[in-house]
């Protein structure tokens, strides 16, 4: 699938994965794999952020995923988020969505808010909110219209 259709038709909270086509080199070349894995792995849908000009330039559409944390003992050091133009060439799959009933823990209001968490239902979204501090968190369960929105103008996400 386009990085288009991941923009118009996915739900924030779903994983995704991405590749450009190419096979895996061998595990002995380190720098070619290092490349490859640059354009070849996958994480968490977390944010979408519209087309916008600055100044002369037009910056297109495009959508966030949350790849990994790294971090010892609960302490979190290093968040991994790469973010891709909706006009990127990679290839895109869903891998799962969120389920019906979980909940979206979103840092703010408005078109750009970011996930932070996915609950699994709505007391483990107030608990995880009671010890984490976003003030203006908001939180959305997804519902089956969320989940099933598959066909969309014609357009069918896998």
């Amino acid at each position: 699938m386009s990085a288009q259709l991941i923009y118009d038709l996915v739900p924030l909270g779903s994983t995704v994965t991405y590749s450009d086509g190419t096979p895996r080199p061998p595990q002995r070349h380190r720098k070619k794999l290092a490349t490859w894995e640059s354009r070849n792995s996958g994480g968490r849908l977390i944010a979408r952020q519209k087309e916008k000009r600055v100044g002369n330039t037009l910056l297109p559409a495009s959508f966030t995923l949350h790849e990994g944390d790294y971090g010892s003992r609960g302490t979190i050091v290093l968040r991994i988020h790469r973010t891709f133009s909706a006009d990127s060439d990679l290839k895109f799959v869903v891998k799962e969505r969120p389920t019906v009933g979980s909940v979206l823990v979103l840092d703010r209001p408005g078109e750009n808010a970011q996930l932070v968490y996915l609950a699994s239902n709505q007391a483990d979204a107030e608990e995880w909110l009671s010890r984490h501090g976003y003030t203006n968190a908001v939180l959305q369960e997804v519902s089956a219209d969320d989940v099933a929105a598959d066909a969309i103008e014609g357009r069918v996400a896998a």
